[in-house]
């Protein structure tokens, strides 16, 4: 019988022992190192702030401004976590845009159904508002109240369109009786009683 050799598995690797003692923590910059073990030594008295300042080459306040932001990181650090998977920042702004369009479509929607309600009503649609030039009540170099300029255009428009608002209007207003005669039983008819058979 050939008998072959079988192959040995790979030696794991053991994993690196740390220290006793030692903690993992994931530094940062070289700078924010060194300035995490000052702070650490003057909180646990090793030297005092003075000492600390000047190894870091800060003055006096500006060692406590550091000290004061490296516990509210290590307060902030300490805070629950929220259990269960978080949105991150790419989901979140997804779902806001997504939520934009959503209400933008509504609001082109509304806005559709309102011309077409004044269309149907016969109503006007509002124009831009006018926009003064000077603040109300200005006055000019003598004292006297400044009239405000007006378009002659604009107001033969205006007149124009309220001689047509005006024109249309019976007509609009049989047109908008027969179709709500059309669509709903008139509540004024006579209910008829059942004749006996």
């Amino acid at each position: 019988m050939n008998e072959t050799p079988q192959r040995k598995a790979p030696a794991k690797k053991p994993p690196a022992k740390k220290a006793k003692g030692l903690h993992s923590i994931q530094g940062g910059t070289a700078q924010a190192n060194r300035q995490a073990i000052v702070i650490l030594e003057v909180l646990a008295g090793g030297c005092t702030p003075a000492e600390g300042a000047a190894r870091m080459g800060l003055s006096l306040p500006g060692f406590y401004q550091l000290e004061t932001r490296a516990l509210e990181g290590m307060v902030r650090a300490c805070e629950p976590k929220p259990l269960g998977k978080q949105p991150s920042a790419e989901t979140r702004i997804a779902a806001l845009q997504k939520q934009l369009q959503q209400a933008q479509r509504q609001c082109a929607r509304q806005q559709a159904l309102v011309r077409a309600t004044q269309r149907t009503a016969g109503l006007l649609p509002p124009g831009p508002p006018a926009k003064p030039d000077r603040p109300c009540g200005s006055k000019d170099r003598k004292g006297r109240k400044q009239r405000r300029p007006t378009v002659r255009a604009l107001k033969a428009v205006a007149a124009l369109q309220e001689k047509v608002a005006l024109s249309d209007a019976p007509a609009i207003q049989q047109e908008l009786t027969a179709r709500v005669a059309d669509q709903q039983p008139s509540a004024w008819s006579p209910v008829r009683e059942r004749e006996p058979a």
